[in-house]
């Protein structure tokens, strides 16, 4: 387990429903950092833990969170460091809080949250957005899939890192409510790479073959404030994350059928995928 850091620096607050801030830590970094007493709910900062740690066990290009411990003496003497609801201005609580490693850690990367559409299609790893659905649709992400672009100097190009996993598991209410059009990219452009199944990999398989351990061992570390202290939830949602792995390329096909049509070149120019299809979705229920 990583030995805790703290925050010891207030940069600024950070847009968003949960009303981040941006902090430095005790190891040099900068952490996008969640606290318990957010407007969204606490449960998002053990979503955001157990989430990422998922993804990037599938191979996603998510920054690495942290638990982070925010002291009172910051908070008292950070003036911007506030909550705000319905007017007011209210001090943050101390603890330990979720701090998500911000990629822009140097001025010299150009970060951006959108990108027009002859850019978005020229994004080096613009096939990660087929690979994420497979961790959205695993986890039950509530949200729209979120992502940042950046460009480190030297590059042509702008890389995508996948942000904010607060709203899987349904949010605060750690159920899976599964809908088509749940925990996808709001532009279909992201999705012309898809040509069939083998789009999907690594992260497919890895999601459907993943030992049951490894996401207890995700959540390892996880402050038990996080989830309220309520135990038997918890592994109920680990348990219920093991028996959905079979579920995702169902949940992706309906996906595919959706009004949206997403996958404009899915297996365009091959012949006998279908039945191909129908044998591999057989097999993986």
């Amino acid at each position: 387990m990583n030995t805790l850091i703290s925050a010891v620096q207030h940069i600024r607050p950070l847009r968003g429903g949960a009303q981040s801030h941006l902090l430095r830590a005790s190891d040099g970094n900068c952490y996008v950092t969640k606290f318990q007493d957010n407007p969204q709910h606490i449960r998002v900062l053990a979503n955001e833990l157990l989430g990422t740690r998922l993804g990037r066990m599938l191979g996603l290009p998510m920054p690495r969170v942290e638990v982070i411990e925010v002291s009172q003496w910051l908070i008292e003497h950070s003036p911007e460091m506030r909550l705000q609801i319905g007017g007011q201005h209210i001090a943050y609580k101390d603890g330990r809080q979720l701090g998500s490693l911000y990629i822009a850690q140097s001025g010299l990367v150009t970060n951006l949250d959108y990108l027009p559409t002859g850019m978005l299609k020229q994004v080096a790893n613009v096939a990660d957005f087929a690979r994420v659905l497979v961790f959205d649709k695993w986890t039950s992400n509530s949200d729209g899939r979120q992502a940042v672009f950046y460009r480190i100097p030297g590059s042509r190009r702008y890389s995508a890192a996948f942000i904010d996993q607060g709203y899987c598991f349904n949010a605060g209410e750690w159920t899976f409510a599964d809908y088509p059009l749940r925990g996808v990219y709001s532009r279909n452009e992201v999705y012309d790479t898809v040509t069939g199944w083998e789009s999907f990999e690594p992260a497919l398989t890895r999601a459907e073959v993943i030992d049951p351990q490894c996401i207890w061992e995700c959540a390892a570390g996880m402050p038990e404030e996080w989830y309220e202290g309520d135990r038997a939830s918890l592994e109920r949602l680990v348990d219920d994350l093991g028996n959905r792995r079979k579920r995702v390329r169902k949940l992706i096909e309906e996906f595919r059928a959706s009004a949206r049509r997403p996958f404009p070149n899915w297996n365009a120019s091959c012949r006998g995928c279908w039945q191909t299809e129908q044998l591999q979705s057989r097999q993986a229920r």
